[in-house]
Formats: C-alpha cells, sequence, structure tokens
C-alpha cells in the first residue's frame, strides 16, 4: 500500500505538468474534460486555463508537436509512432509529427561510467585501445562514443541512459490511463483510437529500450544479405552487448542526407536509388523483417555505391500471409486491378473492431473508382507514394484504420521512394516494386506452397474431426444436467440497457427525494408537543437529506448532459 501510496503521488505530480503544458499550448478544454482539471484542482493545484496568445494563434498541429516537445522524451518518441499513422492522421499533422527530432544534450562520461562497467564487466580503459569521451552523438534514451578495439578495428558504443527506464515506465502507464480517459469521456477524439496507438507505442517503446533485441535485428538482416556485398549492416560485438549496450562496428561513410558529398565522391545516385530500393523491398517482400525507418539519418552511402544501413531498434514484421496480400494491394494499383485492392482492403477492415460504422459497399466503390483512374498509365508515370497517401485519405475518410502490422510498411514504404526521389528525381518506386511483387505472388501460388498450406488445413481439419465426438458429448452432457448456456452480447442494446439503469437510478432517487420532502413537511407542522421534539430533529434531518439527493440529481443530469 505504500508504494502505491508513492507512485500515485508521482503520478499525479506528472499529471500536474502534463496538464500545464497542455493548458500552455491552448488544450485547457481537453484537460476539463478528461477530469484531470478536476483532480489537480481537488489535489490543492491551481490551474490558470488561458494560453498565451502567441501560442494559441499556432494551427493545432504545430501546437501539438511544441506541446509534445515541452513533454520530454517518451512523449516525442510518442509523437514519432504517430508520425507513422498516416491512416489516422491528415498530411498535414503527419508533417508536423515528422519535425521532432529525438535529440537531448549529452550526459557527462562520469554519469555514464559506473554502468558501463558494469554493463562491460571492466573498466572501458580496458576494454578499448581508445574511447572518445565525447559522445558522436546524443538522443532522449542513449547516446553513442566511438571507440577502437584492441586490434585496431573502430567500433561505436550504445550506451541506455542511466535511470531512463523508471521515467519511460511511469509516463507509459499514465499514459495508458489518459487514453482510457480520453476514449470514454471524448467521443469526438475516440477516432484516433487513443487506447490502440498507446498500446503499440508501448511496445514500440520497451522494444528500443533493449538494445540486445536491435542486436538480434541487424544480425538476421546481415544473414539475409550475406551474398550482397552492396549492402552493408555493421557487425556486432556480442560480448560486450546487452540490454543497456550495443556495441558495432564503425560505418565510416557519406550521410544519406550529404547529396554533395555523394557527387563529390564520384558515386552513381542512380545506381545508390536503385540498390537502396532494392534492399528495403527484400527485407519487406521476401525476409518479412525490414528496417522501419530508412530515412537519411539511418543511411551511409560507400564507395563502390555500397550502401550502409544502421539502427534497427525500430523495425517491422510481416508474416507471410500478410506479405502475399501487401504483393496483392501493391499489384493491383500498379496494374489497376481495383477488385484486388478492394477486396484486400475490405479483408483489412474486417477485423477492426472500431470499423462497424463504415459502409462496405460506398468503400468499395470508391476504392474503384480511385484505382480506375490509374489504368494505362505508365509504371514511370506513377507516384507510388502519392497513390499510398490518397489510398489512406479514403480508409481515413471512413474511419478505418489500417492493421498494426501494416502501419509501419506503409510508413517506410513511402519514406523510401522519398529517399529514392531526392538522390535520382526520375527514380520509378513503381517499376522497382514490380518484379518483387510478382515472385511474392508465384512463390504463394507455386505448388509446392499450395500442398504445405493444404496439407496444413487437412491437418486442421482431421483435428477437429477427432476432437468432434468428444466436444459432443461434453455438450450433451451439459445438456441434461442443465448446465447448456447460449450467451448472446448484443453491445449496441448493453449501452442502451446502461443508459436505462442509470435514468431509473436518478428517477428513483428523484422519487425518494420528493417523497422526504413531503414526508418532512408534513412531519414538521404536524409535531407541536414539546415532548415530541425528537420528531422534529428527525425531520430536520429528512430535509437535509432531501436538499442532498436533489443536488445529487441535478449534478448528475448536468454531467450526462455535458
Amino acid at each position: 500500500m505504500f508504494w502505491q501510496a508513492i507512485g500515485a503521488a508521482r503520478d499525479l505530480a506528472r499529471a500536474h505538468d502534463i496538464a500545464r503544458v497542455l493548458i500552455r499550448y491552448g488544450f485547457g478544454d481537453l484537460v476539463r474534460r478528461v477530469g484531470m482539471g478536476e483532480a489537480l484542482e481537488r489535489a490543492g493545484k491551481v490551474l490558470h486555463w488561458r494560453a498565451p496568445e502567441e501560442l494559441a494563434r499556432l494551427a493545432p498541429p504545430a501546437r501539438v508537436r511544441r506541446a509534445l516537445e515541452d513533454l520530454g522524451p517518451t512523449f516525442v518518441k510518442l509523437g514519432q509512432v504517430l508520425a507513422t499513422r498516416v491512416d489516422l492522421f491528415p498530411p498535414d499533422w503527419i508533417e508536423e509529427f515528422g519535425k521532432l527530432q529525438d535529440g537531448a544534450p549529452a550526459a557527462p562520461f562520469e554519469a555514464i561510467r559506473a554502468q558501463l562497467e558494469e554493463d562491460l564487466g571492466a573498466p572501458p580503459e580496458t576494454v578499448f585501445a581508445e574511447l572518445e569521451l565525447v559522445p558522436l552523438a546524443a538522443a532522449s534514451l542513449a547516446q553513442v562514443h566511438r571507440a577502437r578495439l584492441a586490434d585496431g578495428r573502430r567500433v561505436v558504443l550504445k550506451v541506455r541512459r542511466p535511470g531512463i527506464r523508471p521515467t519511460v515506465e511511469a509516463d507509459l502507464h499514465l499514459l495508458a490511463r489518459l487514453a482510457e480517459i480520453v476514449d470514454a469521456e471524448a467521443s469526438d477524439l475516440r477516432r484516433y483510437r487513443p487506447r490502440e496507438v498507446v498500446r503499440e507505442f508501448t511496445l514500440s517503446l520497451r522494444r528500443e529500450l533493449d538494445f540486445a533485441a536491435e542486436c538480434r535485428n541487424a544480425e538476421r538482416v546481415a544473414r539475409s544479405f550475406a551474398d550482397r556485398p552492396e549492402i552493408i549492416v555493421p557487425g556486432i560485438h556480442w560480448e560486450w552487448c546487452g540490454e543497456r549496450l550495443n556495441v558495432q562496428d564503425y560505418v565510416d561513410g557519406i550521410a544519406g542526407r550529404d547529396l554533395a558529398g555523394a557527387d563529390a565522391a564520384g558515386l552513381d545516385r542512380r545506381l545508390l536509388a536503385r540498390r537502396g530500393a532494392a534492399a528495403v523491398l527484400k527485407m519487406m517482400l521476401e525476409d518479412g523483417l525490414f528496417h522501419a525507418d530508412p530515412h537519411p539519418g539511418n543511411v551511409f552511402y560507400l564507395p563502390g555505391e555500397r550502401i550502409a544501413f544502421i539502427d534497427f531498434g525500430m523495425v517491422g514484421r510481416l508474416s507471410g500471409a500478410r506479405r502475399y496480400e501487401v504483393a496483392l494491394l501493391l499489384h493491383g494499383l500498379v496494374e489497376g486491378d481495383a477488385d484486388a485492392v478492394a477486396e484486400v482492403l475490405l479483408d483489412w477492415r474486417s477485423g477492426d473492431e472500431g470499423d462497424a460504422e463504415a459502409d462496405p459497399a460506398r468503400l468499395r466503390f470508391e476504392i474503384e473508382a480511385f484505382v480506375d483512374q490509374y489504368k494505362g498509365v505508365p509504371l514511370k508515370q506513377l507516384d507510388m507514394s502519392a497513390m499510398l497517401n490518397d489510398l489512406v485519405a479514403i480508409l481515413r475518410e471512413h474511419g478505418l484504420a489500417l492493421p498494426p502490422d501494416l502501419v509501419l510498411l506503409f510508413k517506410a514504404f513511402i519514406t523510401l521512394e522519398g529517399l529514392g526521389r531526392q538522390l535520382d528525381p526520375d527514380f520509378d518506386m513503381a517499376s522497382e516494386a514490380a518484379p518483387y511483387l510478382r515472385r511474392v505472388m508465384l512463390s504463394h501460388r507455386a505448388p509446392a506452397a499450395v500442398a504445405r498450406r493444404g496439407w496444413r488445413a487437412l491437418g486442421g481439419a482431421v483435428d477437429l474431426l477427432a476432437g468432434l465426438p468428444q466436444d459432443l458429448s461434453r455438450l450433451l452432457r451439459a445438456g441434461r444436467r442443465g448446465k447448456l448456456q447460449v450467451q448472446v452480447e448484443v453491445v449496441a442494446l448493453q449501452r442502451f440497457a446502461d443508459q436505462i439503469d442509470r435514468a431509473v437510478s436518478r428517477m428513483t432517487l428523484g422519487i425518494v427525494t420528493a417523497a422526504l420532502i413531503v414526508g418532512t413537511a408534513i412531519l414538521m407542522t404536524v409535531v407541536r408537543d414539546p415532548a415530541l421534539a425528537g420528531l422534529r430533529t428527525l425531520g430536520l434531518l429528512g430535509f437535509l437529506g432531501a436538499v442532498l439527493g436533489g443536488l445529487w440529481v441535478l449534478v448528475s443530469v448536468w454531467r450526462s448532459g455535458r
């Protein structure tokens, strides 16, 4: 109980900080609606609801982005995840979220020395021949130092900031609670799926905090490119790696955003664009594990038109069945097959509980009209990222959301085409993707693949038939004992029943209050004998109870109306 009280106090202090920042950027109404204002006022906090005029004049996307920056590292990371949700937010919001930079002041080396020595198992000076105390880069979760091994190889140390995990976990706990409140109290914000976004963000951030998982991802990608020397993934030094430390080879190349440097080095930008696209498409459509953030900061160009990918903290995963669906979708967009595109999107829609209000017939009509306008257009004239953005806009208008495993794919695909066009203005993503899409579809329909799926389906059917007699026996026994139950749940009817229950409760209390008023009035006028003063006191108590009951009914009606 003591530690729960300490945690509650810490959460309340953090809630006050969040409320203060939101109010400063003009979101005081949101603070009121989710109940944070009332809770903080009861705790003795004094809130000033007016936002500074210069901040209130900012557009809502910019205000939200500035607020996330002020709220600290966890919320900056949340904004970066929101930047991937092209299915939930329009382009102006996505653009603002994309401006969030994961930067932070570097911690002095002495502040990380004790943790680093614990993770290395020895003082850093005895492990490395050289170690730069000034970090090469610093972010909210970690900072990077260059070093040199005893054999002369250059490496980088990615060190997690000491004490960052408890802070992140506290913020995640509070975010989950806020998402529940927003989902329950702010119906107009429900379309942004706060609980789903926070759940996805929580899983992503916890994975990003585990540097050992990042190392495993990098090694898996490196193995898939073992026969392609033009693609480089830094080697991992496992003897020093763990949850809080990642030691990998140093990549000495030209940063992906330094196009002038690539030109000065005489690199063929057109070939770089094609090789980079081929690498990411292979990860997405063949391997099922792909770099989910292939922006220029995570890409380096090396002599011989080689490309190095770094930072595998954020990766996407696609099952074989999902890769086939993605291939059908993209192939349908490229070939102008509206039926195929509509079928895939409607299949994805069917698994989303929040999509019950969408009209499938209208959705199919709009998708078919959208795809039909690109029929017969040469591949070189197709802008794949624009097509995907327009397609996602249709889903957004219908209140639909992509399955979580596809959100990163769409974002990475759009980022990849942007990177390719930076290198080569004539870059043709559709032509690059077409061979991979055909291979995925052919491999899915190959006789061996069909036979494997058929064998699995046959095995499932045999297991079902084998267990059928036992299941029927249990069903009959339950029926004989009178324990057979059929449960039908209608969500809309349940909500209606809850509303009726609340209305009846208020009506009952109103009747009781009215009876108390009438009974108290009669008692107070009839009782005249001083010997019966106790009854008069009882009447006063009844009148007080009537006042309290009436106030409760009024407050309840006002809150429900609000």
